[in-house]
């Protein structure tokens, strides 16, 4: 089931793995929250889309390089956040149900 908020989103975090029929950005989404950053990383270099440069951006962004993530949010036509990393995931979650 695909959630509809994002409390519904944070009750799979629970699961071992994410349900198979979520799209590739939620599923990325999912292993960013769940602590596996290397995972949703691998999941958002494969997405060609905006949507897949924008998490591209925000986890590099996490990990502390603004350069790299400026440049994917340049790429996804977003701005550089003015809001925290969590906010970030609950917008990116929210965009993507």
């Amino acid at each position: 089931m695909i959630p509809k908020t994002y409390e519904e989103f944070e009750a799979t975090l629970d699961q071992y793995t994410p349900p198979s029929n979520w799209s590739e950005p939620l599923k990325s989404l999912w292993h960013d929250a769940k602590g596996d950053w290397e995972s949703s990383h691998d999941i958002a270099q494969e997405i060609g889309s905006p949507m897949g440069s924008w998490i591209h951006a925000y986890l590099h962004r996490k990990e502390g390089d603004k350069w790299n993530s400026q440049y994917w949010y340049g790429r996804a036509g977003k701005p550089f956040p003015e809001y925290s990393l969590e906010e970030e995931l609950k917008v990116l979650v929210g965009a993507n149900l």
